[in-house]
């Protein structure tokens, strides 16, 4: 044998040792691969996750007691509208108060229309007319709310039909005036505070998103 020939012996032995060396070393795979461990890891620990997710509703445990009835009521509510916000809800009923009281302290009952039921309108409108009949006049200032809570929560999960009772403490100035502009009651120095129960209703799951004075209880 000449040597180059046995040089090209050498070689290709050498090529085949390190070809059995690599298999038996990175082994082979064949088919489609299963999911790796490090994978089933990650969802089981992301399952969990899930599962921990959850505990008080603080958009209505800022309002109410956690195992109070109006929570559970509330809560109900919610499951209807999941959009619904006992926070805004409760913002909203403050600015209501005050545009409804002025609305009545001043006579302009009209504007409040579509945030009154009709016997409470039709209570206002009487008491309204009233004061038109013997020429009183009423010089009111809205101070402020000293407090807004919430009283008492109903849900009728067949209708749908939501009400929230509110207490609010609110603080104004009135003044009242007979036909000839004298003062017959009141102070536009003194601030009265003022104490209201309200009720508002609604219709859960509904395009139309007003509540609705449906009571009062001064």
């Amino acid at each position: 044998m000449n040597s180059p020939l046995i040089q090209l012996l050498v070689l290709a032995g050498i090529a085949v040792f390190l070809i059995l060396r690599l298999k038996s070393v990175l082994g082979s795979r064949e088919g489609f691969e299963k999911p790796s461990a490090p994978e089933k890891a990650v969802k089981k620990s992301r399952k969990g996750f899930e599962v921990i997710e959850g505990g008080p509703d603080r958009d209505i445990t800022d309002h109410v007691p956690e195992n109070d009835e109006a929570a559970q009521q509330l809560a109900a509510m919610k499951r209807v509208e999941p959009e619904f916000s006992v926070t805004e809800f409760v913002q909203g009923a403050r600015g209501a108060y005050e545009m409804i009281v002025m609305g009545f302290e001043r006579g302009n009952i009209d504007d409040l229309i579509p945030f009154l039921a009709e016997d409470v309108y039709d209570a206002f409108a009487q008491v309204v007319e009233a004061r038109e009949e013997q020429g009183l006049q009423i010089e009111s200032e809205f101070v402020g709310v000293r407090e807004t809570s919430i009283a008492d929560v109903r849900f009728d999960k067949d209708s749908g039909r939501a009400e929230i009772t509110m207490r609010f403490v609110g603080e104004l100035t009135s003044v009242v005036r007979d036909r000839g502009g004298d003062i017959i009651e009141g102070s536009a120095s003194t601030v009265k505070r003022q104490k209201d129960t309200w009720t508002f209703a609604r219709i859960m799951g509904t395009d139309d998103p007003n509540w609705r004075l449906v009571a009062t209880d001064a």
